[in-house]
């Protein structure tokens, strides 16, 4: 005699594809996900411009010319407020994950992203000193 054991089935309630549209806290945090595709494209730029150079001088003038069209400068226009966003998001998530301790006490929130702004404007100011002298 061949007896199955009952099992239930278990209660999974459907969650529609577009569940994230429904509150504006989960759009922000979807949009702050997708942006990490443009920093992912920004990353593969550098490497593709990287072995561009190691290809020579014709080959680094028609990438050059290839990014000087204006498709590709709306496009990263467009790139650049997407990362701009990112960043924003996600240095205003740091005080939210990094807990820092001081004599017994815990830092401020502001004080932690004041830290991380001032780091910011330190790289951003390291990066342009870098450019206008070379």
């Amino acid at each position: 005699m061949n007896r199955r054991r009952f099992h239930p089935r278990w209660f999974r309630r459907r969650t529609p594809i577009f569940w994230w549209l429904e509150k504006g806290v989960y759009v922000h945090f979807i949009v702050r996900e997708l942006t990490s595709l443009g920093v992912a494209y920004a990353a593969l730029l550098l490497v593709v411009q990287v072995g561009v150079l190691g290809a020579g001088d014709a080959a680094h003038a028609r990438f050059t010319a290839l990014l000087a069209s204006p498709w590709a400068v709306a496009w990263h226009a467009l790139l650049l407020a997407t990362l701009v966003f990112h960043t924003l998001t996600w240095l205003h998530l740091a005080p939210k994950a990094l807990v820092v301790k001081l004599g017994g006490r815990r830092v401020p929130n502001a004080a932690i992203l004041a830290g991380h702004y001032l780091g910011w404007l330190a790289a951003s100011a390291l990066v342009v000193l870098v450019l206008v002298r070379s």
